[in-house]
């Protein structure tokens, strides 16, 4: 850990700030303030209102002891305008000496009512003797985030320390030029930092709570210029990388009798919408260049990503290289098998599966098969990115469902597929709709599809709410349903019952629903089974075999049997609206109405009524996002809240997000005029995530 070079840090004090991820006096001024105190007026006594934050002034006029209950000390404070109590549950050795009649004190804290009228209870306090005057706050006090050993009036010390050592040591200098702060009328990062950590006592508390004020808008301006030119700045290094050109079909490729592709849509059961032949037709230019592509295809639950990919694939096969997609579940890796086996291997090209369940002997020659090029379209899990494996040639990585991985994971992935100097291109896919807040923030190094269409025939999904106490009902629904030929889902957020949270399990469901509704057929399907296991059941619910189908959010991405058109979703109270979005698109895949059925169990938080409200209201996944990325921050929809690499300390995508437009403009002019001041400005706000830039 580096040494803190400020008064007042010694190991002890930097042990503790480091559990806060404070490790320099350049980290304590960039952690910011949560909310403020008005401590600069003092209030008299008989003006105060309960639940009323206050700074009071007086004389203590009685003490007493009381032998029962919990307080240990009592004491009467007098102003010149009334009285009130002072409550203490336990003392340090050092106050017995404060709390004596005649002493004068001045305290802060909430006031309560009390059994004997107003009282603070372990206020902070101040002495005031007569040769010794304490001055009144003359700025707002603030309130940081602390950790255990670390008080408030520490931080606020070290917080003055740094903020002395920021003007003395010539420290956290301007790094945007004086042209870009004249043009958008902010002030300079010493002023900003200065004003956020000690506001004057005529700033509006609203406004600072709001995140309103300018020098809190200069510091959020400055944190996204820094992630989006990091974004930019990875953008132009990838650019400048060789990939495979995959501009036409290789001589020695053993297709080469006509089009693979033409071959491939031509037995397909379907026309490709307008929207996905747009989306191909700019990936198919993507791939023709020297540098690799990064393109993210955004398109709803069911709107045909699947497709599109595997028209890029063919492209890369059809060029003599290897095209790989990894998904993250190995439910939905073991799908894309299955289809891509049924779609590919007619036309003569050898399709692989690899996952961490692929048996030795199966693995042996898997791996062998990938390193001498017969395989030529590479399916799996992240298993794809171990060691051990060596491709031929991979000209081309699809990642699917992009949320579900870890930046680390994805930039594994490409390094992984470097061959030969050249590095694959990239596609990513998502079936979470992309908000335009967060994908002009967090995708400025990627080129963005949208395919907007969803296939014709398809019907609308109507969605209901319902209270756990209405299961008999539900039930009867699946009887009907099941009656007409239709399936059905039952999906459970736990396989086992679990006693720290009160979710229906899925084995528990699977065996009171056998018990229910004996005459039906009734499958079982989670994460924990084998890989065979697993596929048995998938085929034959997707063979009609199975009625209904309980399972857990194993079956969220990917699962498609346009029979199913009844879905029951269990404690959907518990589940984020990304998630309960995907799984009610596993209905809604053929031409027959299909109805979502969101259980929950009484009583509901208010976040958890908010979320279930959008799904019964909605259907559109854009919209769905949006108040998903409000309600959960962007970690969650990006992928990176397991590392930590995107969060901010003082932007906030929602609340900031008139701020963007001014950002783009900056970033430009930044990478296209002040190139030296990219670093400068990435190791401030990003540190060690300036890696982040590179994926």
């Amino acid at each position: 850990m580096p040494s803190f070079k400020l008064r007042g840090v010694g190991p002890q004090i930097a042990k503790h700030l480091a559990r806060l991820d404070i490790h320099s006096a350049r980290d304590l001024l960039l952690h910011f303030p949560t909310r403020y105190q008005d401590r600069t007026q003092i209030q008299p006594i008989r003006k105060l209102v309960p639940d009323q934050e206050a700074v009071i002034e007086g004389v203590i006029t009685a003490v007493s002891n009381p032998t029962h209950g919990r307080t240990k000390l009592l004491c009467e404070l007098r102003d010149d305008t009334g009285k009130m109590t002072l409550r203490f549950f336990h003392l340090m050795s050092f106050q017995k000496n404060i709390f004596k009649p005649g002493m004068r004190l001045r305290c802060y804290q909430q006031v309560r009512l009390g059994p004997k009228g107003l009282e603070m209870t372990h206020p902070e306090i101040q002495v005031i003797y007569p040769d010794k005057p304490v001055v009144i706050e003359p700025h707002l006090t603030p309130v940081y985030p602390a950790t255990e050993g670390l008080s408030q009036y520490m931080l606020r010390k070290l917080t003055t320390n740094a903020l002395t050592w920021m003007q003395e040591a010539k420290a956290l200098n301007e790094i945007l030029p004086e042209t870009m702060l004249a043009t958008f009328n902010m002030p300079t990062i010493k002023a900003a930092l200065a004003f956020v950590h000690r506001p004057p006592n005529t700033t509006s508390m609203d406004d600072l709570l709001a995140y309103k004020t300018p020098s809190q808008k200069r510091l959020a301006f400055e944190e996204l210029l820094a992630h989006r030119i990091s974004l930019l700045h990875g953008k132009k290094i990838f650019q400048s990388q060789q990939a495979i050109p995959l501009t036409g079909v290789a001589r020695t490729c053993s297709l080469c009798l006509g089009s693979v592709a033409q071959q491939f849509l031509q037995q397909l059961p379907f026309k490709l919408t307008t929207a996905q032949q747009r989306v191909s037709d700019e990936i198919q230019q993507d791939l023709t260049r020297s540098y690799p592509m990064m393109r993210l295809v955004q398109g709803d639950v069911g709107s045909g990503k699947t497709v599109v990919a595997a028209l890029a694939m063919l492209r890369a096969v059809e060029a003599g290289c290897q095209a790989a997609l990894m998904a993250p579940t190995e439910l939905l890796a073991e799908q894309h098998y299955r289809v891509f086996s049924r779609w590919f291997e007619p036309l003569g090209i050898k399709v692989a599966f690899l996952s961490g369940q692929t048996k030795a002997a199966a693995r042996t020659a898997t791996l062998e098969a990938i390193a001498n090029g017969e395989a030529q379209i590479i399916l799996g899990t992240h298993a794809l990115f171990q060691e051990n494996i060596s491709c031929a040639r991979l000209a081309l990585v699809v990642v699917d469902e992009q949320h579900r991985f870890g930046v680390h994971q994805r930039a594994l992935f490409r390094e992984k597929g470097k061959t030969t100097g050249f590095y694959p291109h990239q596609l990513i896919m998502t079936a979470t709709p992309i908000p335009r807040t967060l994908a002009m923030s967090f995708y400025a190094d990627m080129d963005c599809s949208v395919i907007d269409e969803l296939p014709p025939g398809r019907t609308p999904i109507v969605t209901s709410v319902l209270a756990n106490s209405r299961r008999d009902e539900v039930i009867a629904r699946i009887r009907d349903a099941c009656k007409q030929g239709r399936q059905v889902y039952w999906v459970c957020p736990l396989i086992e019952e679990s006693e720290v949270i009160p979710s229906q399990a899925a084995v528990t469901t699977y065996e009171e629903l056998q018990k229910s509704l004996p005459e039906l057929k009734i499958g079982l399907i989670h994460g924990r089974m084998k890989s065979s296991e697993k596929e048995a059941v998938m085929q034959a619910y997707q063979r009609g075999d199975i009625h209904l189908l309980v399972a857990t959010t194993v079956i969220e991405v990917g699962v498609d049997v346009p029979n199913a058109s009844l879905m029951v979703i269990e404690n959907a109270e518990r589940l984020g609206l990304a998630q309960l979005h995907q799984l009610r698109g596993r209905v809604g895949r053929g031409s027959v109405a299909s109805h979502a059925l969101l259980l929950y169990q009484a009583p509901l938080s208010p976040t958890a009524k908010e979320r279930l409200s959008v799904m019964r209201d909605t259907t559109d996944g854009f919209r769905i996002a949006q108040r998903d990325l409000e309600i959960r921050g962007p970690g969650e929809v990006f992928g990176t809240r397991q590392t930590g690499e995107l969060s901010f300390v003082a932007a906030d995508l929602i609340r900031d997000s008139e701020l963007l437009p001014r950002v783009q403009q900056a970033a430009d002019e930044i990478m296209q005029h002040h190139v030296p001041l990219i670093e400068p400005l990435l190791a401030r706000w990003l540190g060690k995530a300036t890696e982040y830039g590179k994926i």
